[in-house]
């Protein structure tokens, strides 16, 4: 489960340069993570990003097996299912469905959308759902 507090992205902007990506998006302008360094250790996930992922979150905190993870073995999500952000990385997740590049905005791929269902973070399930009902009601079949 994460942990932390709560705050807006002016917060982030300040505590982000000390305490690196500690957070999680919970809302349009909410995020949950540590605000200082000697909460940092606590509030963490420790997990990495994957294109096939290993933990997947529920609801906006709580990470979830997806498989069965070995002793020892690294945790790690696909950062499409809890990132709303402008960013774009190289990938090296090393997986057969490595998508090569990871963004911020991945959670718009639809076949990602597809993949992850139920497994998005709550602000983001709902941001899919929400386009999804507006399609429909501008392009009825």
């Amino acid at each position: 489960m994460k942990g932390g507090h709560i705050f807006t992205r002016a917060t982030l902007d300040e505590i982000a340069p000390v305490l690196g990506p500690a957070e999680i998006q919970i809302a349009i302008d909410l995020f949950i993570g540590p605000c200082d360094a000697d909460e940092r250790e606590g509030a963490m996930i420790f997990s990495n990003h994957s294109c096939d992922p290993n933990i997947g979150v529920q609801g906006q905190i709580v990470f979830v097996a997806l498989r069965e993870i070995a002793t020892g073995e690294e945790l790690t999500h696909d950062w499409a299912t809890t990132d709303d952000d402008d960013y774009s990385m190289t990938c090296r997740c090393g997986t057969t469905t490595c998508r090569g590049v990871i963004t911020g905005r991945d959670w718009q791929n639809k076949e990602l959308q597809r993949k992850y269902h139920g497994i998005f973070s709550w602000y983001l399930q709902r941001k899919i759902d929400h386009a999804a009902d507006y399609l429909r009601i501008e392009n009825p079949a």
